[in-house]
């Protein structure tokens, strides 16, 4: 297995390799476990485990807002790009397990970075080095979600804005769409693509910049007002974390604008075509740090914050 060890496991943040060590230092090892019997009973939680870290990580920083409940539907999980996401139960088995064994010492926040890198590298992808030390929020907000997710339709001036927003670089932001390697998505979220691209109702008016073979296979899956089906982000080893998503999205196989978007960008499109083509990819060694860069967005470290009981309620 491949596994990337952070230079510097120190940062500002009060972040560090190993936060545990001394006041829980199994953490991790816990974490590990239930993670691996849940990838052996239910693998395609993968992708919407790691998209969980994302969601949390780019709505007020890393720590574990999208992970409370609202009595109002108004918390971050009730907005509607959090709709899709499963696995909550998961991280509540992980809290369980933690608190049996020190009870009151690692946050949720945690919980979802070291659970990201679990599902990653039970999916046959790379391991690396999580910084712990995240506190959790008390605030959960569902128009804060609406304003700070990033839409499947969103063009590449706005990808970059968003991530450089986040404190993530360009190459950040073309790494981590090789998320998209594993998992799937509603055809609800790319059907624009196939049936009204331009909106004016013309019969065939797909997307230009999809490949029409893809387009025919895809509008085979997904009818114009399908909202339930399910299609594999990167067909054929959708539940693999492999470099195929380049490869795709080289061919014009993005199922998302998003993904299309990156060959709109000298320098998004020559690491695409770079990860496409080589079989020495660095795709894996990539991911693993800027993994760690997007675990830094916005923490809360000392007194910040509170080690929440459960991760679905405030304390």
């Amino acid at each position: 297995m491949f596994v990337l060890f952070v230079l510097d496991p120190a940062n500002a943040q009060g972040l560090k390799v190993g936060f545990y060590a001394k006041t829980c230092p199994e953490a991790e090892f816990i974490v590990t476990k239930v993670i691996t019997q849940t990838m052996s009973v239910a693998p395609s939680l993968a992708g919407p485990l790691l998209r969980m870290h994302f969601h949390d990580c780019f709505v007020r920083g890393c720590e574990g807002s999208v992970l409370l409940n609202s009595s109002t539907k108004q918390a971050e999980k009730d907005a509607v790009p959090n709709l899709s996401l499963r696995g909550f139960q998961i991280i509540d088995n992980v809290k369980s397990a933690l608190e049996k064994a020190c009870p009151g010492v690692v946050s949720c926040a945690d919980i979802l970075a070291l659970v990201a890198r679990d599902v990653v590298a039970a999916s046959k992808g790379p391991s690396w080095e999580v910084e712990t030390g995240r506190r959790d929020g008390r605030i959960s907000n569902l128009i804060e979600a609406l304003l700070n997710l990033i839409p499947p339709f969103a063009n590449i001036t706005t990808l970059k804005n968003d991530f450089q927003q986040k404190g993530l670089s360009v190459k950040d932001l073309v790494v981590l769409s090789g998320g998209h390697t594993i998992g799937t998505s509603h055809c609800s979220s790319f059907t624009n693509r196939l049936y009204n691209f331009t909106g004016k109702g013309i019969v065939g008016d797909a997307d230009p910049t999809l490949d029409p073979n893809y387009v025919l296979r895809l509008k085979n899956r997904c009818k114009p007002n399908d909202v339930n089906t399910l299609v594999g982000l990167d067909p054929g080893s959708f539940k693999t974390f492999d470099d195929d998503y380049y490869t795709l999205v080289a061919k014009r196989r993005g199922l998302f604008q998003s993904d299309s978007a990156l060959l709109n960008d000298p320098e998004t499109k020559a690491y695409v075509k770079l990860q496409a083509s080589t079989h020495g990819s660095t795709f894996f060694k990539d991911f693993g740090v800027s993994m760690v860069n997007m675990g830094r967005i916005g923490v809360l470290a000392g007194n910040s914050g509170e080690i929440r009981k459960q991760c679905s309620r405030v304390n």
